[in-house]
């Protein structure tokens, strides 16, 4: 999953320190970067505060997951579910450390962890918030349709989340606000999970000693990783926010004229 926690809570900091136009003071519960109208409630705070704190934690653990990756990928994948993880553990099992089914369950935790706080906010706050998100942009025009096929578009959708060039967090999101049971939902986002944990182990195991090999070196190198991977994200995250500073600076600019 991308991480949209890191950029939401960058806009939240935003918006608390930039008030509204007219005013002399800031106002947390007008701005409209925030996913609630009104004043906030309790639970759009704990939703809000769970996606910012998983966000962080993407982005704090990301140097101990590249450094476990080659020598306790099975850790890595309990903490984040991340593709090198799963098919170096799987690697690993075919070379006689480890076993493939601990390599598969041992990505479902790691996987799913933050999937349950999309869901929660896309029945809190709908379409609010699925614009905000990565990728909102090509989907948007289908939303009303999604709508109206229910479960026949969001059912399988879930299920392939992992497979789709969409970003997970945002089919979350649609899931919820079109309605679909937490039940369901989890039922659904466990069994899409186990087949992506599967298909990744099954690569990893496919090419052993190689990927074992290629672990140890993403391992050695892991801070260099970490380092491009966060220029990287910095970069895209500078220029989302540029874009939608102009978004918004659009209507003024057109009221003022």
């Amino acid at each position: 999953m991308s991480a949209p926690g890191a950029e939401s809570a960058q806009a939240a900091e935003e918006a608390v320190a930039a008030p509204p136009a007219g005013s002399g003071k800031p106002e947390l519960r007008d701005d409209p970067r925030l996913p609630w109208q009104g004043k906030p409630r309790a639970a759009d705070i704990l939703c809000w505060l769970g996606i910012v704190l998983s966000g962080l934690l993407y982005w704090a653990l990301l140097p101990l997951r590249l450094s476990l990756v080659g020598t306790h990928p099975v850790i890595a994948e309990l903490l984040n579910g991340g593709t090198e993880s799963i098919i170096s553990a799987a690697a690993l099992a075919r070379t006689g450390h480890g076993t493939l089914v601990v390599a598969v369950l041992a990505a479902i935790p790691g996987l799913m962890k933050s999937d349950a706080l999309y869901w929660w906010a896309g029945r809190l706050w709908g379409e609010r918030f699925i614009m905000v998100l990565p990728g909102s942009q090509r989907v948007a025009r289908r939303l009303p349709r999604v709508q109206q096929a229910g479960r026949k578009v969001t059912w399988p959708a879930v299920l392939a989340s992992s497979f789709l060039p969409v970003p997970r967090a945002l089919i979350y999101v649609i899931a919820g606000w079109a309605g679909m049971r937490l039940v369901t939902f989890l039922v659904l986002d466990l069994i899409g999970a186990l087949l992506w944990a599967g298909l990744l182990s099954g690569l990893g195991y496919a090419l052993g000693h190689h990927a074992v090999v290629a672990a140890a070196t993403i391992s050695r190198y892991s801070w260099w990783f970490t380092i491009g991977i966060l220029a990287l994200s910095l970069f895209f995250v500078v220029r989302s926010q540029r874009r939608l500073r102009a978004v918004a600076a659009s209507p003024a600019d057109q009221a003022d004229g």
